[in-house]
């Protein structure tokens, strides 16, 4: 049975659960975030993704109440958030700190808030106990935080932060505290709890490995504004902008002037280099600045010029980043221009093809780079 694919932001009839409209959030003269209007999704995982003091923290902190919009309004499930104090909010929040009790057990940390609230002995237990099967810490209940690893703490604060079925769960850098190999590991229990529980999360991080792992979609944010808002694999493969393209993974950014021919434009990017050619279906004007955003991987690299391709360019091997399963050529043209290509490593060291110094050729297709506006 083929699998539905789940993009309500593309369905006409979709009710968001949160909409910013026209949000403005100032600290005196300083616009944290600038007039910003978009949806967000019941079930979704959203990602915040951008660099220090882009304003993503401050979206979060409007969200949960700690922070009120200068201008607009933010609704959640159609009601208008702003009088509604924060302990009243379907929303709860998990801090990067994790915010643990220390002389509480495990199992007391994820029932703090469900006492609070005054529920009976019995809904609490078993709550908890649903929790912890899904979080798996049943094993730790009696264990004070300071027993047990920092993964395992990150579980117990995600455990307690879903104990009272929020709406809506906001994630500020939760997995700034661990490891790699451990973030990794955490990166995909945080989808599958999302998937089973059904809550929306929105997640605030400046790793953007992390958020296009994990969300079903990213808004990449600069200066208080989100530049796009989309699916990972759009974001990647299609961004809207030059600072988006150069924001997420690796990118040779190329610029020139475009010319229009057949289904695309010619580029011309430097005295002596061969005009470069791309498909698209950008509408730019004659002779305008343009900038081609390349991927290493779609950049082929050769020792004899391939014969097949428009795109061809020649140059030495500059630096070589080997990172195991692949290596980055960093290959600079005569007029300076660097481009990187990425070859995986098939063969042994000792059998590799190039090294630094060697000249070589770079080609890709016509459609491999994304062409971007001046």
């Amino acid at each position: 049975m083929a699998q539905t694919v789940f993009e309500p932001w593309n369905d006409p009839e979709a009710k968001p659960l949160i909409q910013f409209k026209g949000v403005t959030k100032r600290f005196g003269d300083f616009t944290a975030i600038d007039n910003q209007t978009f949806d967000i999704y019941e079930r979704e995982f959203f990602a915040l993704l951008g660099p220090s003091g882009c304003g993503k923290t401050t979206m979060m902190r409007m969200l949960a109440g700690f922070e009120k919009p200068t201008e607009g309004t933010i609704l959640l499930g159609g009601q208008d958030m702003a009088p509604i104090p924060p302990n009243k909010r379907a929303v709860n929040m998990m801090f990067q700190s994790y915010a643990l009790f220390p002389h509480l057990s495990v199992w007391e940390n994820i029932a703090f808030g469900l006492k609070r609230d005054g529920k009976p002995k019995d809904v609490i237990a078993a709550r908890v106990d649903e929790m912890l099967k899904l979080t798996r810490l049943q094993q730790f209940a009696r264990r004070k935080p300071h027993q047990i690893s920092g993964g395992q703490r990150q579980r117990v604060a995600l455990a307690r932060s879903l104990a009272k079925a929020p709406k809506l769960l906001l994630l500020d850098e939760p997995m700034g505290a661990l490891d790699a190999k451990l973030r990794q590991a955490t990166q995909f229990e945080l989808m599958d709890i999302q998937e089973k529980t059904g809550t929306t999360f929105v997640i605030v991080t400046h790793d953007q490995e992390e958020a296009m792992t994990v969300a079903s979609r990213v808004a990449v944010m600069d200066h208080g504004r989100i530049i796009q808002a989309d699916t990972p694999a759009n974001i990647y493969e299609m961004p809207n902008s030059v600072y988006v393209a150069d924001f997420i993974g690796e990118v040779t950014i190329i610029p020139g002037k475009a010319h229009k021919r057949g289904n695309g434009y010619d580029i011309a990017f430097a005295e002596g280099q061969p005009t470069l050619h791309s498909e698209t279906d950008a509408a730019l004007d004659n002779g305008q600045t343009c900038y081609l955003a390349l991927r290493p991987e779609k950049v082929s690299i050769s020792a004899e010029k391939p014969a097949d391709r428009t795109n061809t360019v020649q140059g030495r091997i500059i630096d070589i980043a080997y990172l195991g399963n692949l290596s980055t050529y960093h290959v600079q043209l005569p007029n300076g221009q660097m481009i990187k290509a990425q070859a995986a490593n098939t063969r042994r060291l000792s059998r590799r093809d190039f090294s630094w110094e060697d000249t070589v050729w770079l080609s890709w297709t016509d459609t491999a780079a994304v062409l971007l506006k001046g």
